[in-house]
């Protein structure tokens, strides 16, 4: 029995995953790191034991009708948890945040200032006080009522739906149409209603034209398709939506990149003609603070913000002094954290998980909540060296106002300032989930299985390679986008470059942005198109024949999105499945073997294996299914079985199991190995997207993308391509892309990894800071040369690197 006041967390017998009983002792009032290779257990350790354990009791204690609205999806595998303190969770979250959720409200900031306007702002004369409301674009009463507080309006025009009017429509004049059969079905209901989809679209009366593209209504016709030969067609009765309802409604609700960039080109945007852009009322737009707008204020950036609240507030009334201190506090904590770039209007979906995690962590900081244990995933992530300091202070402080901080990282920098150290392994999946290691960082030193260990302490240099001459350039001139004003920029072919620079210093705007959108519209053959007018010319696109563009964007948004479905592996294990004696007795085809249609799959979950729960007022969450148990198949589906696995079991392999299990199926091994080269050996085939993090869906991407047969050249772009990996992983996939650059490829990262920019033939560096006072090129050549640059943040992190 533990005294009360123990001052250790006690873990005992820990299952979750692929924990091995695990049994350790972690101090309270710590920085505690968890580290270990990705795939490991240490997230298993710290969110999926520790947390979710704290949250289970959380769960426990409060009223049975709360209780009952809050689903929990089980108590963790653990036999006992001891001297364990109430836990906050600050997670990298999978998915992205709505278009109207921003970085002030995020931050709780954009009441404060909503706030300020409304108690303490100027009111032209006679003017009704407004209450907090009115200043928010997100409510009724502050919203502008013509663009429903977007700030911008979207149309189109027939020069646009209609680019080629001597087409017919059945040859497919109107090309905002989708494709296959959904275009046929508009097609045959605009036949139907009697239109002649045979005549060039310019013989048709003014009249038609305007109907068929702009119309509202949305008329139900029967429908008598052409008879195919051999395949009896019967009528249906088809919708019409007019091209412009279809390209609205598509850009505004499908969850398909693809789709939403092919129905962009359609349409026009313009901020909106009556609020200008700002998103509210008039009435709320009259109102003042120092001579601005709220929208002035809101897209300022938050270091502008802070001096200009700082000189308005110190001489005012009362109650202006006390809410601009309040501010001032709350923006403090957010630029402490490099932040200091991002406005209060910036949208949430487009920052990055880290940025995201780091404003949370920033409004947590100003809680005051103590006695509590802080769980965080990587807040390092995205980070560069430079702004790590930052947090590292940070998180000093929230554990010298009394907090247990427990922090799962692969930032080397990070673990050696830590109090203790969890070291997990020694390697991925059925391989780790033990504890090597639970104590002071130094300590690691005499665990020799540990991977970790050689990062730690520097003791294995990465050999020094050879750099690559380029075959070409890729030059950018007058590049004007965000805060990348005028730059010139030069991208060397055939060879590794590394886009470094801090937070905000405009890299994915480069990079992500103005190079890939310059190439797609080379690809694509527009001209000109999105990427081109960000920059006044481009040469040497000719010489790149293929763009691939890696993101870390999840591979779906529903547990139906997995591993296997994403590489095209499920394709072939399928029709494995279907060739069995058992289904070819049964007549069961390939097709029985899917949980996306209906008949092998389990239908009370639809074949996802999950239930979705609603929860009034919390966020819909997911429950394993009460029928299959998360099998995501029905009985007779199961009773088939591949070398005594059914096909739910197969799903449950590891990759790296897989890899055995497969051997001698080309068609299956081609997926395995790219998986296993990125090193995501440990991932299970059927792991549901909403569980992969942004790094695992990247490398997964990748993978996909090593399968294909590669033809002429091709450019790679990355976005931080080792976020969330461990050294170790990290030195596995640096090897996968530096093999495409030596087969003659050109792969561009925007990267904060030191050891990976020292690796580079060509470094690119943005700064010198972000915002408003980056989106320069500082320095540019061989990772040496920029080592060596006067004036920029990267220079002595990099030159740290290459002398190790």
């Amino acid at each position: 029995m533990h005294s009360p006041h123990d001052p250790y967390v006690r873990v005992r017998g820990a299952r979750e995953h692929n924990l091995k009983n695990v049994r350790v002792d972690i101090p309270r009032d710590t920085l505690t790191v968890f580290t270990g290779v990705s795939g490991s257990g240490k997230s298993s350790l710290a969110f999926g034991t520790i947390y979710a354990e704290a949250q289970r009791r959380y769960f426990e204690s409060v009223a049975p009708y709360a209780r009952r609205l809050i689903h929990q999806v089980g108590a963790p595998a653990v036999g006992e948890i001891t001297g364990l303190p109430p836990a906050v969770s600050l997670e990298q979250r999978r998915s992205a945040p709505g278009a109207r959720s921003s970085v002030g409200t995020v931050t709780t900031l954009s009441n404060s200032l909503r706030m300020l306007f409304s108690r303490a702002g100027d009111y032209p004369p006679g003017a009704e006080r407004l209450d907090s409301d009115s200043f928010s674009p997100n409510t009724a009463v502050g919203a502008c009522p013509e663009c429903h507080g977007l700030g911008r309006i979207h149309r189109t025009d027939e020069e646009l739906l209609v680019p080629d009017p001597s087409l017919s429509i059945r040859e497919g004049a109107i090309a905002a149409w989708p494709g296959a059969w959904q275009g046929k079905n508009l097609r045959d209901v605009l036949d139907a209603l009697g239109h002649d989809v045979d005549r060039p679209w310019r013989e048709l009366p003014a009249k038609d034209r305007e109907w068929i593209l702009f119309t509202d209504e949305q008329p139900v016709v029967t429908v008598h398709p052409v008879r195919d030969a051999g395949r009896i067609q019967r009528p249906y009765q088809g919708t019409y939506m007019s091209a412009r309802r279809y390209v609205l409604h598509t850009f505004a609700d499908t969850r398909s990149r693809t789709l939403r960039a092919k129905a962009e080109r359609f349409l026009t945007s313009a901020p909106c003609p009556v609020c200008g852009g700002s998103r509210l009322r008039p009435e709320a737009m009259a109102v003042t603070f120092a001579g601005r707008t709220i929208a002035e204020l809101a897209g300022l950036p938050l270091s502008a913000l802070a001096e200009m609240l700082s000189g308005a507030g110190a001489g005012g009334e009362e109650t202006a002094r006390v809410l601009t201190g309040d501010l001032l506090a709350r923006i403090g904590t957010v630029t402490e954290l490099g932040l200091g770039y991002l406005s209060l209007d910036r949208t949430a979906p487009t920052l990055s998980s880290g940025e995201l995690q780091r404003l949370r962590l920033a409004t947590q900081l100003r809680s005051g909540l103590f006695g509590v244990v802080y769980v965080l995933d990587e807040p390092s992530a995205g980070l560069h060296p430079a702004d790590t300091e930052a947090l590292l202070g940070v998180l000093g402080r929230l554990k010298e106002a009394g907090n247990s901080v427990f922090v799962v990282e692969h930032q080397m920098d990070v673990v050696r300032r830590a109090d203790w150290l969890v070291d997990v392994g020694p390697l991925a999946g059925e391989h780790g989930g033990r504890v090597l290691h639970s104590g002071p960082p130094a300590g690691l030193a005499e665990v020799p299985e540990s991977a970790t260990r050689r990062f730690l302490f520097d003791e294995d240099p990465a050999p020094v390679r050879e750099t690559r001459a380029p075959s070409g350039w890729i030059r950018l001139t007058g590049v004007e986008r965000h805060n990348v004003r005028g730059v010139d920029a030069a991208f060397p072919l055939g060879v590794f470059t590394a886009v470094t620079g801090v937070s905000g210093s405009g890299k994915s705007t480069l990079v992500g942005q103005v190079l890939a959108g310059v190439l797609a519209d080379r690809q694509a053959g527009d001209e000109p198109g999105p990427g081109e007018r960000y920059c006044a010319a481009a040469t040497g696109l000719e010489a790149v024949d293929r763009l691939v563009q890696v993101d870390q964007k999840p591979i779906g948004r529903t547990p139906r999105s997995n591993l296997a479905t994403y590489t095209g592996l499920f394709d072939a294990v399928r029709k494995l499945f279907a060739r069995t004696e058992a289904a070819r007795e049964r007549g069961y085809g390939a097709g029985r073997f899917s949980f996306n249609v209906s008949g092998g799959r389990c239908e009370t979950c639809q074949g996802e294996g999950f239930v979705s729960v609603e929860l009034l007022f919390l966020p819909s969450t997911y429950a394993p299914c009460p029928d299959c148990h998360g099998a995501r198949y029905n009985p007779e589906t199961l009773d088939v079985t591949l070398d005594g696995l059914t096909i739910a079991q197969v799903l449950d392999l590891t990759v790296e199991s897989a890899a055995s299990f497969f051997a001698g199926t080309p068609a299956a091994e081609r997926a395995l190995t790219t998986l296993l080269d990125v090193g995501l050996g440990y991932l299970r085939l059927g792991q549901p997207a909403t569980e992969l993090s942004g790094g695992e869906a990247q490398r997964i991407k990748l993978a996909a993308e090593l399968q294909r047969t590669r033809r002429g050249h091709t450019l790679y772009l990355l976005d931080e391509p080792t976020t969330g990996l461990h050294p170790a992983d990290v030195e596995v996939l640096m090897r996968q892309l530096h093999s495409l650059v030596d087969a003659g490829s050109t792969v561009v990262v925007v990267e904060h990894d030191m050891a990976v920019v020292a690796g580079a033939d060509h470094v690119i560096d943005l700064g010198p800071e972000g915002g408003d006072r980056g989106g320069r090129i500082v320095a540019s050549g061989a990772p040496a040369e920029v080592a060596g640059a006067a004036g920029s943040r990267t220079a002595p992190y990099l030159a740290k690197a290459l002398r190790r």
